[in-house]
């Protein structure tokens, strides 16, 4: 049998000292883990190309791809790049390479800005 040197030993029921315990302190003393930022860019196109697309006062209609739209819901533009859209009025609508496929770009008359496709009903 074994003496009792561990059993009722006062410090043995202790908890441990705050210095023991390293998987705290390691943990509020890690560095943050840096972030790399993501730029969406197209196999041989400059970024200044992507770039200008969060401008569309400044693009151009493409030759070919443009279609006209019926607008089912008002729209109230969140910034300047958007186009504030009135239900049941008639835009045209196109795309930009490298643009998000659930926005376009609509015009009306001599104002020009992005629309959210589901506002829309395409036509031609």
């Amino acid at each position: 049998r074994f003496s009792g040197t561990f059993v009722g030993n006062a410090e043995s029921t202790s908890p441990p000292p705050a210095a023991t315990s390293p998987p705290a302190v390691a943990a509020a003393t890690l560095p943050a883990v840096p972030t790399i930022p993501v730029v969406p860019t197209i196999a041989g196109v400059p970024n200044t190309v992507a770039e200008s697309v969060l401008n569309p006062n400044e693009v151009k209609p493409p030759a070919s791809g443009t279609r006209k739209a019926r607008v089912l819901y008002d729209y109230e533009a969140a910034d300047s790049t958007e186009l504030a859209l009135l239900a049941d009025e008639m835009i045209t609508v196109y795309s930009l390479p490298g643009m998000d496929p659930d926005w376009l770009i609509g015009e009306r008359g001599n104002q020009k800005g992005k629309v959210p496709v589901t506002y829309l009903e395409l036509l031609s």
